[in-house]
């Protein structure tokens, strides 16, 4: 049975919008003003590698199939080859290979997925998705890379939810300039 792992770059505000700069927004490639390090690095890589498939929302989708196809080295061979999956309504023919369209009920399409995949079923960034997938308690694990910036604005990770979402921390270091790694799981 397959897990859903939400990673995300984030600020100490929780702001997630644009950590690489792809999109208009003002701070827009804020991750990129602090170095990870080998060991922060790292992590980003076994992640990668220890990943079944990705499930995207549209934005990110579309951000990753316009960047990851022209990219060489390990991390892209990876990223390209791998099944992925789209939450959208609106995109109908993903070109990105071995990429499916999800339209449908949100919690029968990842159940459905956690059936099909065995392993990790990551989603990167896509706020939109991974809000939806923590309000429907639908995230195993939660991965946050924590930079150490206040943007004071922007979309952030956490909004208003229905009730309370609990975690357990299982993991948490340091790494590069004080980019700090946690990793939570739901608590049972």
């Amino acid at each position: 049975m397959g897990r859903i792992v939400v990673t995300e770059f984030v600020s100490i505000d929780g702001v997630v919008e644009d950590p690489g700069g792809a999109e208009d927004y003002k701070y827009g490639g804020w991750s990129f003003e602090f170095q990870r390090g080998e060991e922060g690095d790292r992590f980003k890589l076994d992640e990668a590698m220890n990943s079944d498939a990705l499930l995207l929302g549209r934005v990110t989708y579309e951000g990753f199939a316009d960047a990851w196809p022209s990219r060489e080295g390990e991390f892209a061979d990876k990223f390209n080859n791998m099944p992925k999956y789209v939450v959208s309504t609106t995109l109908e023919d993903p070109e990105w290979n071995n990429s499916t369209v999800i339209s449908g009920d949100l919690r029968e399409e990842i159940a459905r997925l956690r059936d099909e995949i065995d392993g990790d079923i990551v989603v990167h960034g896509s706020a939109t998705l991974a809000q939806a997938l923590l309000e429907n308690d639908l995230v195993d694990e939660l991965r946050l890379m924590v930079f150490p910036v206040a943007l004071g604005t922007g979309k952030r990770l956490f909004g208003e939810t229905s009730d309370k979402k609990p975690l357990r921390l299982t993991e948490s270091k340091t790494v590069g300039d004080g980019v700090a790694i946690l990793v939570y799981q739901r608590a049972e």
